[in-house]
């Protein structure tokens, strides 16, 4: 089958064809024409098979009659990450060229009056990330009630990623009759229940089975101790035939680390992860695939949509906590019917992981040696899910080997044993203990001879001065005689106010007759 048979128009047609491509992808011969007559789609397929072309080409023949109003875009395309939004706003700039049609990109790093600018002249295609989105619509800058078109891209990426939430309230803001495409590498309950919620009578698509490896993708595992990863991976780099590669890290920091040590061993390599400002990640994405840097040291932030032409290698530094993100690292290889390699560095505590990945992809993963490195076996996995650097793994590694920064431990302590098999303390005959605790017997004391009394001490008359006689003392006022202790009745009044002794100012009220001096006098 070819493109034009799906019902595209002249003018995508005719970008497509000068891509180079004629043939449409299983993903895109079943989904481009059930989007274009407007039904919901629910579309499942692995990662690298052209699920971005199967809606950005029918939706730029639907966008092709109408004009879009200041603020108001006609149709939203959510993405998880920067680096996945500004894929999707390059296929259309290269299918769309033909096409007159308006596109702003929303995320973040990039400054808010460039972006409020673009929504001003009116937007046909929005394509953002779900922060950088909620941001312009608290603000006022953005209406979200004339969008006809809503695509959730890598929806199982958004709930890994905690956005999931965000991508509800934007929901809730956008117009009940409108058509849903949704997305999506895995279809686990969480995305499915979601699904049943955004669409309305959807037209489901699958092409493979979910999280499958790619058949184009030459796959290997190499089993060594934790601190000869990096010698691993340096003698894999210089025997294989690398064009370009990737190396994953679980790690932000272990990605600055590696990043560093490949350089000191003369290698182009160059690191993505995303703690890095927009414009740093925007120019390293660039460099790498215009070929300046021969090697990228990243995070997952690049095991989704990243889409480099001709990709020969990729190699797992370390094994990814989630069985999915194996299928998505490897797949940034191996696309478009070429052939990959893929390498796998995995210590021995990793066994469990490594299972798990083997179980969702149903093959087992061919173990390789390197020359001159000793060969470990992998330990028996428990089921749960292990990793290093606080989650779940080895105490004292890192997810970045040898150097990765991180600090030595002191010397474990011995575990105590069990409590069945603890030695028996051994038994105290009670008759010694109880003689022990039992107080020594005292000695009776000897009576003591009483004292002696003190002879008594002989005073001497104390002398007492005369008293006035009880007439004198009668005829004294009564007034003069009582003025201290008697207080002023309420309903007497004095006829003339009482003087101050210093200045004869008033004396303050309240207080009565017993006014301290400091309070009767006036300030200077």
């Amino acid at each position: 089958m070819s493109f034009e048979s799906l019902g595209l128009s002249a003018p995508v047609l005719q970008a497509v064809a000068e891509k180079g491509y004629t043939t449409p992808t299983p993903i895109q011969e079943k989904a481009i024409p059930i989007v274009l007559m407007g039904r919901d789609v629910l579309g499942c397929a692995q990662t690298g098979t052209g699920k971005t072309a199967s809606f950005v080409l029918p939706m730029i023949d639907i966008l092709a009659e109408g004009r879009a109003k200041s603020r108001m875009p006609r149709t939203l395309i959510l993405e998880p990450t920067r680096e996945l939004a500004a894929q999707v706003a390059e296929n259309f700039e290269t299918y769309g060229k033909y096409n007159k049609l308006n596109m702003a990109l929303l995320i973040g790093g990039v400054s808010f009056p460039d972006q409020e600018r673009a929504l001003e002249r009116g937007v046909d295609v929005l394509i953002a990330t779900p922060g950088r989105l909620l941001d312009h619509f608290e603000r006022g800058g953005i209406l979200l009630n004339d969008v006809k078109i809503l695509v959730i891209d890598e929806a199982d990426r958004m709930l890994d990623m905690g956005f999931i939430p965000d991508v509800e309230r934007i929901v809730a803001t956008l117009p009940t009759l409108r058509q849903t495409l949704f997305f999506s590498a895995t279809m686990p309950p969480e995305i499915k229940r979601l699904a049943d919620r955004f669409l309305s009578n959807p037209k489901e698509v699958t092409v493979s089975p979910p999280a499958s490896a790619s058949a184009t993708i030459v796959q290997g595992l190499i089993v060594v101790p934790e601190d000869d990863k990096r010698e691993a991976l340096l003698a894999l780099i210089k025997s294989q035939d690398v064009k370009n590669a990737l190396v994953f890290c679980n790690r932000k920091r272990d990605v600055a680390t590696l990043h560093t040590a490949l350089k000191k061993h003369g290698l182009n390599a160059g690191a993505l992860h995303g703690d890095m400002s927009q414009p740093a990640r925007t120019e390293t994405l660039e460099k790498f695939k215009a070929g300046d840097i021969q090697i990228l040291v990243a995070s997952d932030v690049a095991a989704r949509g990243l889409d480099v032409q001709d990709m020969s290698h990729v190699f797992n530094y370390d094994v990814p906590f989630s069985p999915e993100d194996y299928v998505h690292r490897i797949g940034r290889t191996g696309r478009a019917g070429k052939i990959g390699h893929s390498f796998t560095l995995a210590a021995p505590f990793e066994g469990g992981l490594i299972e798990a990945i083997e179980k969702l992809i149903g093959t087992t993963i061919p173990r390789i040696e390197v020359p001159g490195l000793e060969t470990a076996t992998l330990e028996a996995g428990d089921g749960r899910r292990r990793g290093r650097g606080g989650r779940g793994g080895r105490p004292g590694r890192s997810s970045g080997g040898a150097g990765a920064g991180d600090k030595p431990r002191g010397p474990r302590r011995e575990p105590r044993a069990p409590r069945e098999h603890r030695e028996p303390r051994p038994e105290v005959s009670a008759e010694p203990q109880a003689a022990a605790e039992a107080p020594a017997a005292r000695e009776p004391r000897p009576e003591r001879a009483p004292r002696e009394r003190r002879p008594e001490r002989e005073h001497a008359p104390r002398e007492h001065a005369p008293r006035e006689p009880r007439a004198e003392r009668a005829a004294q006022p009564p007034r003069e005689r009582n003025s201290e202790r008697r207080p002023e009745r309420s309903h007497e009044r004095r006829s003339e106010p009482r003087r101050d002794r210093d200045d004869g100012g008033p004396a303050p009220k309240g207080l009565g007759d017993h006014v301290p001096a400091f309070l009767a006098r006036q300030p200077r």
